[in-house]
């Protein structure tokens, strides 16, 4: 089994705004969601980001500014230990009816398809909305939610459909559940 786990990005690793994050001096991540990635990397997991930024469509910021933001991520997480293997994103607006935006899986076929993998059976997804745990699903992910970000409001949500969902306090929480499952 491939050791992946796919996170959301807004509200699963920084803090989440309805008013978009827009700058780098707007990009507040959680501690604790850093360390949690490198956690999981020194575990022997593969860490990729899947992420919904329409603030692009919506002329609010661009990709200049988004990869600065990925960059410093990047950037906090090796210095805690860890690796980013993928970041993905769509850019496209809700009305776009693209492939990509969440909860489509074209993100995460993007990233099974630069990772070299032939399935996403087995991994998981970490996300913080509904749309985040349907893209999991639908591409064969575990699925868990973090109540973080908008995850309060998204565990109302869920149905019986989605009850093998885990429901975390936070990436932290996720991590520490799924490192002593598989130790």
């Amino acid at each position: 089994m491939v050791k992946l786990v796919i996170l959301d990005r807004d509200g699963v690793i920084n803090r989440d705004s309805d008013a978009y994050i827009k700058s780098l001096s707007e990009w507040h991540p959680y501690p604790s969601a850093i360390e949690a990635i490198a956690r999981l990397h020194q575990d022997g997991w593969t860490v990729a980001i899947a992420t919904n930024q329409s603030g692009i469509g919506r002329g609010y910021y661009d990709i200049w500014t988004l990869e600065q933001i990925h960059d410093r991520l990047r950037s906090l997480v090796e210095q805690a230990g860890g690796r980013i293997a993928a970041i993905e994103y769509c850019p496209h607006l809700p009305s776009d009816d693209c492939a990509c935006r969440k909860p489509r899986t074209g993100l995460l076929e993007r990233i099974k398809g630069r990772l070299h993998l032939q399935t996403l059976e087995g991994c998981w997804m970490v996300g913080d909305s509904l749309r985040d745990i349907q893209a999991g699903i639908t591409s064969g992910c575990q699925t868990a939610l973090v109540l973080t970000g908008k995850g309060q409001r998204s565990r109302h949500e869920l149905d019986d459909t989605l009850a093998d969902t885990w429901i975390c306090n936070d990436l932290a929480d996720f991590t520490s559940r799924l490192l002593n499952q598989s130790s």
